[in-house]
């Protein structure tokens, strides 16, 4: 039985820091995506002859081959390569959150060392793949520390009304009809008069589908299809609320979806879900789905929000950082995510603008 042991770095180059680090699965991604060993290597700046060199070397030490090429052939992974490479990728996006959270925490703390009177925003945030360039961001222009920490979106909202930070992140679908599971999810958690919105991205969320989209799936109403397997998000998380809302507003009982209980806690995991063949459809981000090369049908935009208290909203760090998302500069970081817009970026919006729940009046 292989084992793992995990180590880290420092680096100064935030924006190209990559997280629990292999290069024999940069190796094989990189086969797998071009068949071609020669490929694999320029796509990796490296020489043929270290890449073949490496192949050969954890052969040797898996006792197990991890290729096959032929002259005037493809060159692919063998059946356990393409399973080495798929279960490092489906378990890597399972604990992402978790391996932010506690990079996270390590850099606050050595944020602090290096200088204590660091500004640092505590917040607490539903996963997000703009929300580590944000935090990269603020740091390099602005020296301010993003103590940012992986939850779901209601218990993000939850936190913050504990006290246990000062910005949560959340995202809601544009289907915010009264009486929505959107609307009671979120109605109970925010208070006109005391909760602030900033305004962060929008985002395209819709069904991830292996590329060419071979079960043809046309929409939500597959879902009910016996031969679709489907992988869900896990309870608590904003995209699972959205979930919910589109089958019943299509009238499909979830306990007819097959695999809707199989949950991932990423958007990520759910797309690595589909790409390893171990579903056929899941539902997150466009994003998502892009970076693993799988087809993506529209469904839904949501926006995804900050909160923070009335009485935070004007302290300095805060306020820098609604000035950072309305620069040109963060525009350009965002702009290779598909299906992200930034409208209306680092904008304050009160409760009964942005979630019309607040608006609605009981009749007499």
């Amino acid at each position: 039985m292989l084992h793992v042991k995990l180590a880290y770095t420092f680096t100064r180059a935030a924006g190209m820091r990559v997280q629990l680090e292999n290069p024999l699965f940069d190796i094989l991604s990189a086969i797998h995506a071009s068949g071609s060993v020669g490929q694999a290597a320029a796509r990796l700046q490296l020489s043929y002859r270290h890449v073949w060199g490496e192949l050969k070397r954890w052969e040797a030490s898996l006792e197990a081959e991890l290729i096959v090429w032929e002259r005037g052939k493809r060159a692919r992974l063998t059946s356990f390569g393409e399973k080495l490479l798929f279960a490092e990728q489906r378990a890597k996006m399972r604990v992402f959150p978790q391996v932010e959270n506690l990079v996270a925490e390590m850099e606050r703390e050595f944020a602090l060392a290096f200088d204590p009177e660091v500004h640092v925003i505590p917040m607490f945030a539903s996963h997000d793949l703009a929300l580590s360039r944000l935090k990269d961001f603020m740091a390099r222009d602005a020296g301010l520390h993003l103590d940012l920490q992986f939850r779901g979106s209601l218990e993000s909202i939850a936190a913050l009304s504990r006290g246990e930070c000062q910005l949560a992140g959340f995202h809601v679908s544009e289907e915010r009809a009264p009486g929505s599971m959107t609307q009671k999810a979120f109605k109970a958690l925010l208070k006109p008069g005391r909760h602030k919105l900033i305004a962060f991205v929008g985002r395209q969320q819709g069904l991830m589908l292996a590329p060419g989209n071979p079960k043809r799936v046309t929409g939500v109403q597959d879902l009910k299809r016996a031969d679709l397997r489907f992988v869900n998000r896990e309870k608590g998380s904003g995209t699972r609320l959205e979930i919910e809302q589109l089958l019943a507003n299509a009238g499909i009982a979830p306990a007819s979806v097959n695999g809707f209980e199989r949950a991932e806690p990423t958007h990520l995991a759910v797309a690595a879900a589909v790409a390893s063949n171990g579903a056929d459809v899941g539902f997150g981000i466009q994003a998502a789905a892009g970076a693993f090369g799988l087809d993506f049908l529209p469904l839904m935009r949501e926006q995804y929000y900050f909160v923070c208290l009335k009485e935070a909203l004007e302290l300095p760090a805060i306020r820098k950082l609604r000035e950072l998302l309305q620069r040109s500069e963060w525009q350009g970081l965002t702009a290779d995510l598909p299906g992200y817009d930034i409208d209306g970026a680092g904008k304050v919006l009160a409760l009964s603008r942005a979630l019309p729940w607040y608006a609605f009046r009981k009749p007499k």
